[in-house]
């Protein structure tokens, strides 16, 4: 290494040290432009880019994630990406979630949220259909919205990272294991009392699934202090489990006991407030990429929505590398499930 390169080394090495620790990061949080549409208690609605295009789609977040999730930086923001593919990217914002939220379950999204966001977009575009792409539990949100109301102008959707069979979630065993002898009572009667499930238990819930990367952090940084592009997307990382909301108590119930104890998506229906959802009433094509590397919802699990959508015209199941946030909106997204969105999108424009 030439003298002047290992000074340059050195220098970028110092201010990265001191952004870490004394100031306000390696790299600004930087976003793409995005405009209110609606405002309204967990259902803001925002649209990416500027005003007139076309070919709107739908971006739903799970819950307890913030919607920088389409949009953790440049070079990692799906949201920019669908512009630049010549399309019009909206999402729907829930918020924040407290104590005052506990009795908001999943047909406060199912029925209301989602539907409102979407005949809200296609209003804006002639009363065209919107495409819709949810990832994790946004991905549930969207298949649950599209099979309960047929009518709704939905035109395909897009599930990433979506668990269906929970039976292939390794890190689900053991609650499963447990809830079989105990119910779900023990964790649900908790969370009633605190109205749902708070924010910081939210993430750290969410670093405990990667361990390694917690504990090895101090030693990724100190080998990467002179690399300012790899300590930017861990600090985006960062940057997003800190705002990463609370779950409410009843919808954090509904998850328990359908999704995970009752395993109701790989069965088909989900009964939410006494109705029943088919998936089999499900009539538009839908698109799944499960992640290779993700353990939060392992491509098997993903996998599974090729078998319980029987009315659908097509199911595309497609994997790609990546953790669960990694598949959405790691380094290599835009060339592996970007690529997916771009192809089964673009077949929905060429059909």
């Amino acid at each position: 290494m030439r003298e002047s390169d290992w000074w340059t080394r050195v220098d970028v090495s110092l201010r990265n040290a001191w952004g870490l620790t004394f100031g306000d990061g390696v790299v600004p949080a930087v976003r793409t432009p995005s405009t209110a549409i609606h405002r309204e208690l967990h259902r803001d609605l925002h649209r990416y880019g500027p005003e007139g295009g076309e070919r709107p789609v739908l971006l739903v977040p799970p819950l307890a994630v913030p919607r920088h999730c389409y949009d953790l930086r440049p070079g990692q923001s799906l949201a920019a990406h669908l512009i630049e593919s010549g399309r019009t990217p909206y999402v729907v914002d829930y918020g924040t979630m407290g104590y005052a939220d506990r009795r908001l379950g999943f047909e406060e999204w199912v029925d209301d949220i989602v539907p409102g966001a979407l005949r809200r977009v296609s209003e804006l575009h002639d009363d065209s259909e919107v495409d819709v792409v949810g990832w994790s539990l946004g991905g549930t949100l969207s298949l649950l919205t599209a099979a309960a109301h047929p009518d709704l102008p939905i035109a395909s959707v897009t599930a990433l990272g979506t668990p269906i069979d929970y039976t292939k979630i390794p890190l689900m065993a053991a609650a499963r294991g447990v809830g079989r002898v105990t119910g779900h009572r023990p964790v649900t009667e908790l969370t009633r009392l605190m109205g749902g499930l708070p924010a910081p238990l939210v993430q750290i819930a969410y670093r405990a699934t990667a361990p390694q990367r917690e504990l090895l952090k101090p030693w990724f940084v100190a080998r990467n202090l002179h690399d300012t592009e790899t300590l930017a997307r861990m600090e985006a990382i960062d940057r997003f489990m800190a705002e990463m909301p609370g779950y409410p108590a009843r919808l954090f119930y509904q998850m328990a006991e359908e999704l995970v104890l009752g395993n109701g998506l790989r069965e088909g229906r989900i009964t939410l407030g006494g109705n029943t959802i088919k998936l089999a009433e499900l009539r538009v094509p839908v698109l799944a990429v499960g992640g290779t590397s993700d353990v939060i919802a392992t491509a098997d699990s993903v996998g599974a929505i090729v078998d319980v959508l029987p009315g659908s015209p097509s199911v595309r199941f497609e994997t790609a590398p990546g953790s669960h946030l990694g598949l959405l909106a790691g380094p290599g997204a835009k060339d592996t499930t970007w690529r997916h969105i771009d192809a089964f999108l673009g077949e929905r424009v060429a059909g």
